[in-house]
């Protein structure tokens, strides 16, 4: 078999195959990487269009007849450098881009009616084509799982968003679903009786500026495209437990400032702010046993440490949006940046203008977007090389670990950021002052949270 490759090693495999969304690589998948990633060093093509960014993964599997022993497979997302056939990597589930093939004889007849007309009704006409196309193709991808069951692309979605309302959400797969590197491996793996061990993607180049990955990294598989697949064609895999939903460590919560009316909080790095879809454990939960009408008056990134404002009523609460809807809160955040080669000289100060908003492929991720995101104006100041405060004027998901590491910001993520750096033993960012006015004596108050990683 072409596209397997040994794998030789006495390094023990998994008793049980990743759990592809959240997951911490094997050392059998980084060895496997890093093959796959001299492959693409010593091959010049391939490793021009891969520069520009694109994301690989690699497949361990056990070779069945062969007394367990090991190869890998390797794959690309969509195509690499225009082609889908390159020998070392394994074919796509269904290949589309056959010049005489019914996909694409169908498209170019679709473009030259669309550049025929100009009328609506023909518009409507050609636009009724392409989606009949799409469809089709989504027929086309009959996907494998562990127990040797097919279904197509169309048959997964809808089973996984069997709920009408969701199905209303999401009626069909999105464009280029199927062709990320994860359905690519198992799909092969399982044609050729091959068994799964463990699984990897991994970022190769340089990072888009719509949503930001550093090379050579490793990623979870995509939520939005391969989450509804995935789940099926694992099914027969004794898949890992997933980690996020077996709770996080009760961690203590410090009080820097109580009076009648509100707290200040230190919130440790690793806790929610308030109770999350799995996890109920958060600050807000933690001060509601003390004060049962305690709501929390803004929040922080688990991964985030620092200061935390506590109403202890309803009328103390809205008191407080109101003045961060005002934008009368001020905040300072200390963070450490990852330390990066031939750094751009930055100015000492400066303000960072990038529009945020969701990635519905892969939440929690946020991406830059300028059309359609919201505002979101960070204020900097750097320390001294490394560390930084930050001053954010708007409250955007992510707004800070997405504007240290743009490269249309500081160009360097926060140091620990697993979304949109490199993890580490945590998030080296810390809520470390905040200035507020007392929702009832008026006083202007300013609190001060030492920071835990200086």
């Amino acid at each position: 078999m072409g596209f397997l490759h040994p794998l030789n090693t006495d390094v023990q495999a998994p008793e049980r195959f990743t759990y592809p969304f959240c997951y911490e690589p094997h050392p059998l998948c980084e060895m496997a990487a890093k093959e796959v990633q001299t492959y693409i060093a010593t091959h010049v093509e391939i490793k021009e269009d891969a520069d520009r960014g694109k994301m690989f993964g690699v497949l361990v599997v056990e070779c069945d007849g062969v007394n367990g022993e090991l190869g890998f497979l390797a794959a690309y997302s969509g195509l690499l450098a225009g082609r889908n056939d390159w020998e070392y990597f394994v074919p796509p589930v269904y290949d589309a881009q056959q010049p005489d093939g019914h996909f694409k004889t169908m498209e170019r007849e679709i473009s030259r009616l669309s550049r025929e007309t100009s009328s609506t009704s023909n518009a409507s006409s050609t636009r009724g084509l392409s989606q009949d196309l799409q469809l089709w193709l989504f027929h086309q991808y009959q996907l494998l799982n562990a127990r040797g069951e097919s279904k197509d692309l169309v048959d997964i979605w809808q089973s996984y968003y069997n709920k009408e309302k969701l199905r209303r959400k999401f009626p069909l797969p999105p464009g280029g679903t199927g062709d990320c590197c994860a359905p690519k491996l198992l799909q092969y793996a399982y044609q050729q009786h091959l068994k799964p061990v463990c699984m990897a993607e991994f970022w190769w180049g340089q990072s888009t500026k719509e949503e930001l990955r550093q090379h050579g990294n490793f990623y979870p598989a995509c939520r939005g495209k391969c989450k509804p697949i995935l789940t099926w064609m694992m099914e027969g895999l004794d898949v890992d437990d997933n980690p996020e939903m077996q709770g996080f460590p009760h961690l203590e919560v410090k009080t820097i400032y109580e009076d009648d009316n509100l707290l200040v909080v230190d919130k440790p790095s690793g806790m929610l702010s308030t109770p999350g879809r799995v996890e109920e454990y958060s600050v807000e939960t933690v001060m509601r046993q003390r004060y049962p009408d305690a709501i929390i008056a803004h929040r922080l990134d688990m991964w985030t440490s620092g200061l935390l404002i506590v109403a202890k009523s309803l009328e103390v609460y809205h008191s407080l949006q109101e003045q961060f809807v005002k934008h009368q809160v001020k905040k300072r955040y200390i963070a450490v940046l990852e330390y990066l080669e031939n750094l751009d000289v930055l100015e000492k100060k400066g303000r960072i203008s990038l529009s945020l908003r969701p990635d519905p492929m892969n939440r929690p991720r946020q991406i830059v977007d300028y059309e359609h995101g919201k505002r979101a104006i960070t204020d900097y100041e750097f320390l001294n090389e490394n560390t930084v405060a930050l001053y954010p004027q708007t409250g955007r998901t992510h707004q800070l670990r997405i504007h240290c590491a743009h490269p249309e910001g500081l160009g360097r993520p926060i140091k620990g950021d697993e979304l949109y750096g490199t993890k580490a033993d945590r998030l080296y960012l810390h809520a470390e002052q905040i200035w507020f006015r007392h929702p009832v004596t008026g006083e202007e108050m300013h609190l001060v949270s030492p920071i835990p990683f200086l």
